[in-house]
């Protein structure tokens, strides 16, 4: 599986830790040998597209096909941010044969300052996605570790959060990530007719 998907309300999730115990580096800043984790550039665009495809194909979301309208959205989408290289950031591990296999992606909201965050900047991570001929090579952690140092040391960030699943619960985990005190929910807005009530249950 992925690494990472979206959840009923469009927020990304983070999920599989199948490549949880590859035979990275250490410090995972090296997926395997002659393959270390960079920074991508604009020219990874189409691969980064092609890996979110990817997952969330997994996740169950009907993709479409490559002409698909959201997969156009996601070329300028990353094309824009990736021209703001202070707030947003994407590191991708490449293949001599298959090129990028994995990808990690981040980017820093503001906002307000809180006690345990005083200056109220906060970093989302999401898009890890790894080429299904390449997992469980340490690719997806080797990614994840790379941004987290961005985050660190070239950001004023206080808070990481992701959305993770079960699956990539144990990489999380061993990364320090922690289920805040208070849960987040979600509401999916309807914009085809009025407001209208919705079940308990949906708000679950």
């Amino acid at each position: 599986m992925s690494v990472s998907g979206e959840d009923s309300g469009g927020r990304e999730t983070s999920g599989s830790g199948a490549e949880v115990e590859g035979p990275g580096s250490a410090d995972g800043s090296e997926a395997r040998a002659g393959s270390p984790v960079r920074r991508a550039v604009p020219a990874d665009v189409p691969a980064l597209v092609r890996l979110r495809a990817l997952m969330l194909g997994e996740m169950g979301l009907d993709i479409g096909g490559e002409d698909a309208a959201w997969r156009h959205g996601a070329v300028s989408w990353f094309e824009e941010r990736l021209r703001d290289p202070s707030r947003f950031a994407v590191f991708v591990a490449d293949d001599p044969d298959l090129g990028v296999v994995s990808c990690a992606a981040g980017i820093c909201e503001d906002r307000a300052p809180s006690p345990t965050n005083v200056g109220g900047g906060h970093g989302h991570v999401f898009n890890i996605s790894t080429d299904v001929r390449s997992r469980r090579l340490g690719y997806a952690r080797a990614c994840l570790v790379a941004l987290l140092d961005w985050f660190r040391d070239e950001t004023e960030v206080g808070v990481i959060s992701l959305n993770a699943t079960q699956d990539g619960m144990s990489l999380y985990r061993s990364l320090r990530f922690e289920a805040p005190g208070y849960p987040p929910l979600q509401l999916r807005m309807d914009r085809r007719g009025e407001v209208r009530d919705l079940p308990v249950s949906r708000l679950r």
